[in-house]
This record gives C-alpha cells, sequence and structure tokens, in this order.
C-alpha cells in the first residue's frame, strides 16, 4: 500500500528526486533552452516519481496548482539558477500582501549541455510555506508603517507610491484587512503583470534562518 503524503515526506522524496535526477543523462534536453519547457519535463517526472510512492493525485495544468489536495496544497516551481523565477498565474493583488494562498515546492538547477549529454545538476530544493509567498518589500513596509502608527490613508498612499494593482474599492478593503490583521512577513519577490513574477534567490539563500522556509542545498 501506497503511503499517504506530508509536507515532510513531499520535502525528503523531492531531494531524493534531485539527486538522482543529477546523474542521469537526458540527450533529449541537448540544446533545449527554453526554461519553461525544462520545467515542464521536470515536474512531469516529479510528479510520477511521487505517484509510484504516495497516495496522491497530481493536478493537471489547468487546475493551477500542482499538487491541489488540501492537505498538501503545493505548486512544484523548477527553474534555472541562472535567473530562479517563475511566473504564477494572477487572481489579485491581496496575493502580493498576504500571500499566494499556496505552498511551494522550489526546484533549482544548473543545465550542462555537451554535444552528447545533457545534465540538469540540481542545487537547492526549497519549500515555502503559504505564509511566507508574499512579497519581500511590500510586507517589510507595511509592518513599518503599522509599526509607526499609520492609517488607512498612509496604507493607500503605499499602495499607490507602489503600484499594486487595483481599483479604489479593492485596495480600500486591502487597507482595512491590513489595519485588522497585520501582514505576515513574506519571501519572495512579486513583480506586477499580467501574471505575477516570482522571484526565488532570497528564498534559496535563506539557509533555514527562517520558519516556514526549508532549504537544502544539494550541491553539499
Amino acid at each position: 500500500m501506497k503511503k499517504n503524503l506530508t509536507h515532510k515526506k513531499l520535502f525528503a522524496a523531492a531531494k531524493a528526486f534531485c539527486i538522482t535526477e543529477s546523474k542521469i543523462n537526458f540527450p533529449q534536453l541537448i540544446g533545449v533552452t527554453d526554461g519553461k519547457a525544462v520545467g515542464t519535463f521536470v515536474e512531469h517526472r516529479l510528479k510520477n516519481y511521487l505517484r509510484e510512492r504516495f497516495d496522491v493525485s497530481p493536478g493537471s495544468s489547468a487546475s493551477g496548482i500542482d499538487l491541489p489536495s488540501e492537505d498538501i496544497n503545493t505548486d512544484i516551481k523548477v527553474t534555472s539558477i541562472k535567473q530562479p523565477q517563475s511566473s504564477c498565474p494572477y487572481k489579485s493583488s491581496h496575493q502580493k500582501i498576504f500571500g499566494l494562498g499556496y505552498n511551494l515546492l522550489v526546484l533549482v538547477y544548473d543545465k550542462e549541455d555537451t554535444r552528447e549529454s545533457s545534465y540538469l545538476r540540481f542545487l537547492n530544493c526549497t519549500f515555502v510555506d503559504k505564509s511566507r509567498t508574499a512579497d519581500f518589500t511590500t510586507t517589510k513596509r507595511i509592518q513599518e508603517i503599522l509599526k509607526d502608527g499609520g492609517n488607512k490613508e498612509d496604507i493607500l498612499s503605499y499602495f499607490a507610491d507602489r503600484c499594486i494593482p487595483g481599483d479604489e474599492i479593492t485596495l480600500g478593503l486591502l487597507a482595512d484587512e491590513v489595519l485588522q490583521k497585520g501582514v505576515p512577513q513574506g519571501y519572495l519577490t512579486i513583480s506586477n503583470a499580467l501574471q505575477w513574477r516570482l522571484q526565488y534567490q532570497r528564498v534559496i539563500s535563506l539557509s533555514n534562518s527562517v520558519s516556514g522556509v526549508i532549504n537544502h542545498d544539494i550541491a553539499r
């Protein structure tokens, strides 16, 4: 009988996957420079790896999250060390301030090609709890405004300065929520676009110094 998947088991399996995959020659990837194509290739292999070992039903690309079950609720991101970033669907500005609403499993590789071989040398495996998936600078500054006794107008002024997407009503509701709840410190860099652009350099380099962000350096 297959085991139930947990966050701890997911992270352990992802680390083992990275170590194994780093040793495999993928000649079909020789000369492939499209990061999205490489990422999709790895994600499919990881989903199969998990499916063989655990009682898990990975989501489809249409569902938006790779492991959408309520207890796992995790999206897989595979990215090159040359520019560790990816995109994700924009739902609302709430995501930038309070988090994406799901966890992230980030695998970072360095692609090494020759005429006859292509290796994906995985360097880092990082799990980011959903509570840490908001934008670093935005959440840090909002915390400073609240600490200094800022009011709703101060929050709205900051939203305007940062060009946070949203109409007057939407941003007003966000400001009210900020004042009621405060904001957790996020550790992603989220750029405004038609899709969110997520950058991972900060979470990769945290070295397990922040709760909610677990790092493993595969190369060590």
